[in-house]
């Protein structure tokens, strides 16, 4: 099954979920692409004592997931994509919605 993921929370708590839940998808033997909106896109800074957001990340691309960075939202934030999560458009998210076969938000 396909699994598209839209993350738009900055709360580290709900976005290490949505992670582990990507990552157990894959274990599933899934296939996983994330797509950072709005808030969302701050995730790389969002690592607590608690929880290990970028850990979580790191497991998901290691494991042959895909994470997208919405451009627009990076650029209001003054800020730019990464290795992890590339610049990516509204083309993207939409190609992640229509070849889903689910979509999970956070």
């Amino acid at each position: 099954m396909k699994i598209g993921i839209i993350i738009y929370s900055d709360d580290s708590e709900t976005v290490w979920n949505a992670f582990r839940f990507g990552n157990f998808a894959l274990n599933e033997g899934d296939e996983v692409s994330v797509f950072l909106l709005a808030r969302g896109v701050e995730c790389e800074a969002l690592d607590t004592d608690k929880f290990a957001v970028t850990e979580q990340m790191q497991t998901l691309v290691d494991r042959g997931g895909k994470i997208f960075a919405c451009g627009m939202c990076l650029t209001i934030r003054q800020s730019e994509g990464s290795e992890m999560c590339p610049l990516s458009t509204m083309k993207d998210l939409y190609d992640i919605i229509k070849g889903s076969d689910k979509i999970v938000t956070f």
